[in-house]
């Protein structure tokens, strides 16, 4: 059977990967809309090669672009939100969310219509808004699928398995670049020496958030709405060679692992194969007898502070995630832009998370969770000149 799927964040790593299963699958698949943030060229390119009927950009400046780029290529072409949302609605089997951070919240929650698969590798919408994302998709009989390497791992490792058998799970970290460093040396490090990630060519954003370890306090809050877990039931282990992506505990003492080389491209197969296994690109298989040593250590929380926080916010409940993803979002942004030390990505956001709302009740739907990460940003903004965060 044919499937079409409606790829957003087309021009991004996640993009790419999921691209490369599409062309190697072309007797299953096919790329029907494309969405990117502003980037014309790249994505009037990703629209001509897969062959999509519409492409669409989030900013509507960059909508003139666009269609010039496509002109005489017979795609539609669109800008800002309603376009956004128009690519969304266009019938597809799959939709792939891969708009980086609380961006992506929107459209996710508008693909969650009845019979939908979504492929989610925006951990921001279940972050902000979990219990609503996951209740409109029971309600709609949408099924949300984990793109990101670690949640994908778990979801096939536990299977058929139900919730209540599991006594723990466990997600992976790379360490990121900062891994053996002191924390001294953590608190010189420069953006391009942030960005360097030893296993995964990323977005900044992203990027910046693995050498954090902030990441992976996300990937914490995603995992207990995808799995329904209690926060204490969920763990993180620092694992340099990424082969091992996620760890299941049971309940009488068994552990099971899900293995695979980093490459986004197992995840994305796994997704978009919902009617059986695909075909991966070549090359990609993992061979144990020619890998390293696969060793693991706990994280250090004094080293990075930003772990603790989004475990802490995971325990707070109710707005406190969202707030967290918020403050992060304009933290880092301040980094790459120099205005900030990188020690003051987790200071300022343990500011903006000891400030008002830090009691709120969990967003019910999109509107509340965005009026919540509006709230949270101009807090974060209005910060950003104080000590300790700015860079003197």
């Amino acid at each position: 059977m044919l499937r079409t799927v409606t790829l957003l964040g087309a021009t991004g790593s996640i993009g790419k990967s999921t691209r490369d299963i599409v062309t190697e699958n072309p007797e299953r698949l096919r790329i029907g809309a494309v969405v990117a943030g502003r980037d014309a060229a790249g994505l009037a390119r990703v629209a001509v090669e897969t062959g999509a009927r519409f492409a669409a950009l989030a900013d509507a400046t960059a909508g003139p672009a666009l269609a010039a780029a496509l002109s005489g290529t017979g795609i539609a072409s669109g800008a800002g939100r309603s376009a956004v949302l128009d690519a969304v609605a266009i019938d597809s089997d799959i939709v792939v969310s891969a708009i980086s951070g609380a961006a992506g919240l929107e459209a996710t929650f508008a693909a969650l219509t009845p019979g939908r698969v979504v492929a989610l590798a925006n951990k921001e919408s279940l972050v902000c808004a979990g219990a609503a994302v996951m209740a409109r998709a029971l309600a709609v009989g949408a099924r949300i699928l984990p793109l990101d390497s670690e949640h994908n791992a778990l979801f096939q490792v536990l299977g058929a398995e139900p919730i209540s058998a599991i006594r723990s799970m466990t997600l992976t970290a790379s360490g990121g670049p900062f891994r053996t460093w002191s924390a001294a040396q953590i608190a010189q490090a420069r953006p391009e020496q942030a960005l360097a990630h030893p296993n995964y060519a990323m977005g900044a954003k992203i990027t910046i958030d693995s050498a954090s370890m902030m990441n992976k306090g996300l990937e914490l809050i995603e995992a207990c709405f995808l799995f329904g877990l209690a926060p204490e039931q969920l763990e993180v282990l620092v694992h340099p060679q990424q082969i091992v992506h996620g760890l299941v505990t049971f309940r009488d003492g068994s552990v099971s692992a899900g293995l695979a080389l980093p490459d986004m491209r197992v995840a994305a197969a796994h997704c978009l194969g919902i009617d059986g296994r695909l075909d991966a690109p070549p090359a990609r298989f993992l061979d144990l007898a020619m890998t390293a040593p696969l060793t693991f250590e706990r994280p250090d929380l004094v080293r990075f502070p930003a772990l603790g926080l989004a475990i802490a916010a995971l325990a707070a409940g109710g707005a406190m995630p969202a707030i967290l993803n918020a403050a992060n979002e304009v933290a880092v942004a301040a980094f790459l832009e120099g205005r900030i030390a990188f020690p003051g990505i987790a200071a300022l956001v343990e500011a903006v998370c000891a400030g008002p709302g830090h009691d709120s009740a969990a967003p019910v739907d999109v509107e509340a969770a965005l009026a919540i990460d509006h709230e949270a940003r101009n807090r974060a903004r209005a910060l950003l000149s104080r000590a300790p965060f700015a860079v003197t």
